[in-house]
């Protein structure tokens, strides 16, 4: 299986090289990168990443507030207390995605080493949550096409990044008026619990409310079948 997936990957990324007709056939195929969702409702997307800290402030946020919420997990960050995440699954709003094993810039590695990062998570991740990831949120937001061939080789239907980083890297940073269809960046972090109540009071001021995000993502029709 692992060879079929380079092998994929590899001749897809020689199609990319092999003339602009070429290129524009095999980009047809590829998952989309997102960076906003395309919809009239009134909605934002709250992303969180990583997993290394285990807040129960966050998850008590998450949980009695009931905030829909797409977890983009390295499944090293969720081993050692695997039932914080399922908790927030099955009793919250909240859903397990594919954000890779060691967390490297993608467009740095070879197909083998995007094959084992990417599916690698995903086969984690399945092992652990039940399900198998269909959302990827490549490390720092690095793409290109070959990491979204990989990505394909690995069932990933969609490449997520984000509108708006509310994350505390050292300093609180500016609040941005969020816009319908935003999707917001936070990570977990020792800070998450005060940075989530910041970007939900920043959603409710701008007469937004939080909302899952492969429904409308599906609804946009940004997701291939």
């Amino acid at each position: 299986m692992w060879r079929s997936r380079v092998l994929v990957a590899a001749l897809a990324s020689l199609s990319l090289a092999l003339g602009a007709a070429g290129s524009a056939q095999a980009k047809a195929g590829l998952p989309p990168v997102v960076s906003r969702v395309p919809t009239g409702e009134r909605v934002v997307f709250i992303t969180i990443d990583d997993g290394w800290n285990h807040d129960p402030a966050a998850a008590r946020i998450l949980l009695e507030e009931r905030v829909p919420a797409a977890l983009f997990l390295l499944p090293g960050a969720t081993s050692y207390d695997t039932g914080y995440f399922t908790r927030l699954a099955e009793e919250g709003r909240a859903g397990v995605e594919n954000h890779t094993v060691n967390h490297p810039d993608l467009t740095t590695l070879d197909a083998a080493g995007k094959d084992a990062e990417v599916c690698g998570a995903g086969e984690q991740l399945r092992a652990a949550f039940g399900r198998t990831p269909k959302l990827l949120r490549p490390p720092y937001g690095a793409v290109n096409d070959d990491v979204r061939l990989a990505a394909k080789a690995c069932g990933v239907k969609a490449l997520v990044t984000w509108t708006y980083d509310f994350t505390t890297w050292g300093e609180t940073p500016p609040t941005p008026r969020l816009r319908a269809g935003d999707i917001v960046l936070l990570h977990f972090t020792p800070t998450l619990a005060a940075d989530l109540r910041r970007a939900l009071d920043a959603a409710r001021a701008a007469g937004l409310k939080p909302a899952a995000l492969m429904p409308h993502l599906k609804a946009a029709g940004v997701l291939q079948a």
